[in-house]
């Protein structure tokens, strides 16, 4: 566990603070399942790995806290929570919301041709992905193509609100990749929603977008089957997947 965390810690930029960089590291560990649902978090341990004070641990552990990905027990101790299948619902709900409004911009209003290059560039190095399985890469490349996309059309405030719901899918999303959803879908996905918005088609734009973020939709019912430890609660697939949405091809 040490070293993986290490691995981590070393890419977060040296300009940061230490609780900035602490912050990043046990988010980005819990996400990848490092720390893994359920476990005990030690802010001893955690101190010694990094050979930092323990104040930079107990702050990092309020904002993971704030962000619903530990939970703090008093006298009990700190625990990283396991995935909410509801919560993920919630979250994957405002950003299909604010996601599909970003892209209906894209298209309506036209993009700059600068983004949709760097959006073409993404998508290239993003099929380089597919053959070796680099899992790892094409998480980092997923995250740069919506934020791309997002403060392409200047819309600042929306990827914050998506930086901010992200982390209830996050791990969905990161355990999804190798187990249940195949890198090339989810690659043909974003390309699907490129050429929307080049051909400046708002509904195919809207459509292709929707269809790319309820892609969770079909892969949690799927992992909550193959690790149910690591999942809590119950969740209404049915309620928020749209069938005919799922299967319709985009053009």
């Amino acid at each position: 566990m040490h070293t993986t965390l290490q691995t981590l810690w070393q890419e977060t930029h040296d300009g940061e603070s230490v609780r900035q960089r602490l912050f990043h590291v046990l988010r980005q560990s819990i996400i990848q399942m490092v720390l893994a649902p359920g476990q005990a978090l030690s802010e001893k341990e955690i101190a010694d790995t990094f050979s930092v004070s323990r104040q930079p641990v107990r702050e990092a552990f309020i904002r993971l806290s704030e962000a619903g990905l530990v939970e703090v027990k008093p006298q009990r101790g700190t625990y990283v929570v396991k995935i909410s299948q509801q919560a993920v619902l919630e979250a994957r709900f405002v950003r299909e919301a604010v996601e599909v409004a970003v892209v209906r911009l894209a298209a309506d209003k036209g993009i700059d041709p600068g983004v949709l290059t760097d959006l073409h560039d993404l998508l290239a190095r993003q099929h380089r992905c597919i053959e070796p399985n680099d899992n790892d890469r094409f998480y980092r490349l997923d995250e740069a193509f919506h934020q791309t996309l997002s403060l392409g059309v200047k819309q600042h405030a929306a990827w914050k609100v998506i930086e901010e719901v992200r982390a209830q899918l996050d791990r969905v999303r990161y355990l999804s990749v190798p187990h249940s959803t195949p890198l090339e879908r989810l690659v043909d996905q974003h390309a699907s929603i490129v050429a929307a918005i080049e051909a400046r088609d708002v509904l195919r734009a809207e459509r292709a977008m929707s269809l790319h973020l309820r892609e969770i939709l079909v892969s949690m019912p799927d992992l909550v089957r193959r690790f149910p430890a690591m999942f809590e609660g119950q969740a209404a697939f049915e309620e928020q997947e749209n069938p005919a949405l799922k299967q319709e091809t985009i053009q």
